[in-house]
């Protein structure tokens, strides 16, 4: 995928002085009605500042949450806009809906350099569902798109591809910085490569093993999708999480990797307990034998130690997914042991957003791996060299 070569770049848009819709990723985990982590929002300001410094009026377009189409009032974005308007140090106006004569007439009216943000596109189901006319509603708000929202470049959305051909579109400033990062590991990795995969579901993450299998030299895996493997292996993992349908499927990734001469290590010991509430009755043991009554929540020590050994090797690791349920401290052990173990490595280090881009901001590492993704799904897509829709509109 050329993507890094080939789409077109706000730097050569012709935008002093026009209204520019600006399509950012601020859906951020929030903590009632203020932004818990503003992480997605600063990645912006670049874009923006460039856009202030040559008098656009600039509309901003986002989702937050999954409203299925309907207006949330805890989704509404108010919260959002004073987050904003505290980071960039000026006025950001919030409006109530996203598309309407009201919306032109306050985008009109708006001076140069004025910020306007639009309520949540995911307010209306047809915005996920590229509907014409709403991405027709969209466009008519400016003379130019900017795609900065690298999160949701797998989603074929109005305000992500229909708005796209509909006027003169760019990638910002982030989108480009993600697009060139990743295209690092895409198209020629330094080796060994290793690829961490975790989080809780198999299913989110089969194809991504899959895919991956035939580009990496090991992959690592924990979290809850270790468990699934495992069970699949033969192993006993007691009342772990399991997708008994994916069974088939794992041997044969197995099968493949073993062909390629790809390592997959899966957890040997595991943080296991009674339930996530139950950790104080936490305790390590086998992982390939876990007794009935108790759920696998974290890596144990031992997988912590061999995991870290082959990320001293990596020359590139690809990371996506936490080692456990790492939101409750008994069982963020092991997420944060890959962390620092990723920190200290010397490899070039992409994660990929999401739950794992949480964690390491959170435990003060952002600024030892060497870029945190703000797309999860859109990453390992990309990192898959599957074709992103919103990347694709952009391209020459």
């Amino acid at each position: 995928m050329g993507c890094a070569k080939t789409i077109r770049r706000m730097q050569d848009a012709q935008v002093s002085g026009k209204r520019v819709l600006v399509r950012v990723d601020y859906n951020v985990p929030m903590d009632g009605v203020t932004v818990k982590e503003d992480a997605r929002i600063r990645a912006s300001l670049p874009t923006l500042e460039f856009l202030i410094e040559r008098g656009v009026k600039i509309v901003l377009a986002t989702h937050l949450g999954r409203p299925d189409g309907i207006a949330v009032p805890e989704l509404r974005l108010d919260p959002i806009a004073r987050c904003l308007a505290a980071l960039v140090d000026r006025p950001v106006r919030k409006l109530d809906e996203c598309v309407g004569d009201e919306v032109v007439a306050a985008v009109r009216a708006s001076n140069p350099g004025d910020i306007t943000l639009l309520e949540n596109v995911r307010f209306h189901r047809e915005e996920e569902e590229n509907e014409p006319r709403f991405s027709d509603e969209l466009a008519r708000l400016a003379d130019v798109y900017i795609d900065d929202a690298f999160g949701t470049a797998h989603r074929a959305h109005a305000s992500t591809v229909g708005v796209a051909e509909r006027i003169p579109a760019y990638a910002g400033l982030l989108m480009q910085r993600e697009v060139d990062t990743l295209a690092k590991l895409l198209h020629d990795p330094a080796r060994p490569y290793v690829a961490i995969v975790g989080g809780k579901k198999a299913s989110d993450k089969l194809g991504v093993l899959r895919d991956l299998v035939t580009r990496v030299d090991s992959i690592l895996v924990g979290g809850g999708v270790a468990f699934t493997f495992l069970a699949a292996l033969g192993g006993e993992v007691g009342d772990s999480r399991v997708d008994k349908d994916l069974f088939e499927d794992i041997r044969t990734i197995a099968k493949l990797a073993e062909s390629r001469g790809t390592r997959i290590l899966l957890p040997v010991d595991a943080v296991v307990a009674p339930s996530l509430a139950g950790a104080a009755d936490a305790v390590v043991g086998d992982a390939m034998r876990i007794q009935q009554g108790l759920s696998g929540f974290d890596i144990g020590p031992k997988t912590m130690a061999q995991f870290a050994n082959v990320i001293a090797d990596a020359r590139s690791i690809a990371w996506a997914g936490p080692m456990g349920a790492f939101e409750t401290p008994a069982f963020a052990r092991g997420t944060r042991g890959i962390a620092e173990a990723v920190a200290r490595s010397g490899a070039f280090s992409v994660i990929g957003g999401g739950e794992t881009g949480e964690a390491i901001e959170e435990m003060g590492l952002a600024d030892k791996v060497s870029f945190i993704s703000t797309g999860g799904g859109a990453c390992l897509a990309y990192l898959r060299g599957k074709t992103l829709p919103a990347l694709a509109v952009l391209e020459d």
